[in-house]
C-alpha cells in the first residue's frame, strides 16, 4: 500500500481541502477588497436613489448627479478589483476605500434625508443636487469672490509675513531693537486684530486696504514671536564656529541665525495663516464688497442656504490647499524635517 503526505498534494488541492478559496475570496475576508466593494455599492445606491427616486422639490441637477454617482461607483469597483495592476494608484484607492465608503453613505443618507422624504427642513438643510446647482448656475459669481478673496489674502498674508519675520530676525538678533519693539508687541499682539476694525476702517482710505491691515497683523505677530524664538534659541556654538572661520555679522544673521530658525517661523507662518483667514472672513463680511466672506452674507439674507455651504466648501478647499502649499514649501527647504508633521 502506498503512502503519501500533504505536502505531496498539488498546491490548489490543498487549499481547496483547507477551504481556502480564490484569492479575491481571500481578499474580500480579509478586507483588501471589503472597503472598495462597500464603497462601490454605496454610490450605487445614491446615484439610485437619485435616478430612480422622485424628489419632493425641483432640483435640476438631480440626474447629473446621479450619473456622476454611478461613475464614481465604476471607479471605485474598477480601481477595487485591478488595485494590484494600478501600482502605487491602486495602492493610493485601497487605502482610501473606507473613506469613499463612508462618503458614499453619507450623500445616500443626505439625499433621502432631504429631498425624498424632507427629514430636515428647507431652505436650511438644502439637498447636494442643490449645492450642485450653484456650482453650475451661479459659478460666475462665486469666481469672482473666490479670485477677491485670494487677491486679499495673499496681499495681507504677505505683507505681515515679511514684516512679521524681519522684526523677529531684529529682536532676536539686537537687545536694543528688543528693549524698544518687545514692550509694544506684549501691548499689541495679544489683542485680536478683529478688535482694530473700527479704527482700521477710520484711518485707512478703503476698506480693502483697512482689509489688507487687519489680515497682514493677525499673521504678523505669531511669525515674529515664533521667529524670534528661533533666532534667539540658536546654540551660540555655531556662532563661535563662524567667527573662528572670519565671518563677519552680516554672515552671521544671513546664513546661521535664519537658517537655523527657519523650523520656528513655518510654525509661525502656519499659525499666521490660520488666523489670517479668520480675520478674511470677518473683514470681508463687514467692509469689503467682494470675496467669500461678503458672499456668505450676501447668501445668508437672501436665505440662499445652498449658495452658503458652497462657498464654505470653497473656502475650506482653499485653506487646506495654502496649508499643503506651505507644507510642500516647508519639506523642501527642510529637508531633515520632511514627515514629521503630516497634512
Amino acid at each position: 500500500m502506498s503512502t503519501y503526505s500533504v505536502s505531496d498534494i498539488p498546491a490548489t488541492a490543498a487549499q481547496t481541502a483547507a477551504g481556502v478559496g480564490p484569492r479575491w475570496v481571500e481578499k474580500v475576508r480579509g478586507g483588501g477588497y471589503g472597503p472598495g466593494i462597500g464603497a462601490t455599492f454605496a454610490w450605487l445606491a445614491f446615484g439610485g436613489s437619485c435616478l430612480y427616486w422622485e424628489d419632493l422639490g425641483d432640483w435640476s441637477r438631480t440626474q447629473s448627479l446621479g450619473i456622476g454617482a454611478l461613475v464614481i461607483a465604476a471607479f471605485a469597483l474598477f480601481g477595487t478589483l485591478g488595485a494590484d495592476f494600478l501600482g502605487s494608484a491602486g495602492l493610493a484607492l485601497r487605502r482610501r476605500a473606507p473613506w469613499l465608503l463612508v462618503l458614499g453613505m453619507f450623500f445616500t443618507l443626505w439625499e433621502i434625508a432631504t429631498a425624498k422624504f424632507g427629514w430636515l427642513p428647507l431652505p436650511f438643510f438644502p439637498p447636494p443636487q442643490a449645492i450642485l446647482e450653484v456650482y453650475t448656475d451661479d459659478l460666475p459669481k462665486l469666481l469672482d469672490s473666490v479670485i477677491a478673496s485670494v487677491k486679499l489674502q495673499l496681499g495681507g498674508y504677505v505683507i505681515g509675513a515679511a514684516i512679521g519675520f524681519l522684526t523677529g530676525v531684529s529682536i532676536g538678533w539686537s537687545q536694543k531693537v528688543g528693549y524698544w519693539v518687545h514692550p509694544v508687541l506684549r501691548f499689541i499682539g495679544p489683542l485680536p486684530a478683529t478688535a482694530w476694525l473700527p479704527i482700521a476702517f477710520f484711518i485707512f482710505p478703503s476698506s480693502w486696504s483697512a482689509s489688507t491691515f487687519l489680515i497682514a497683523l493677525a499673521t504678523g505677530f505669531p511669525v515674529t514671536v515664533l521667529t524670534w524664538s528661533g533666532v534667539a534659541s540658536v546654540p551660540n556654538a555655531y556662532y563661535d564656529v563662524a567667527r573662528t572661520l572670519g565671518a563677519k555679522p552680516s554672515f552671521l544673521v544671513l546664513k546661521v541665525a535664519i537658517p537655523a530658525a527657519l523650523p520656528h517661523v513655518f510654525v509661525g507662518l502656519f499659525m499666521g495663516l490660520g488666523a489670517s483667514f479668520a480675520v478674511l472672513v470677518v473683514a470681508e463680511m463687514i467692509g469689503v464688497k467682494a470675496g467669500l466672506g461678503w458672499y456668505l452674507q450676501w447668501a445668508q439674507g437672501w436665505a440662499a442656504y445652498a449658495n452658503m455651504y458652497a462657498a464654505l466648501i470653497v473656502m475650506s478647499l482653499l485653506c487646506s490647499g495654502a496649508i499643503t502649499l506651505l507644507f510642500k514649501t516647508r519639506d523642501r527647504l527642510l529637508v531633515w524635517q520632511k514627515g514629521v508633521v503630516k497634512w
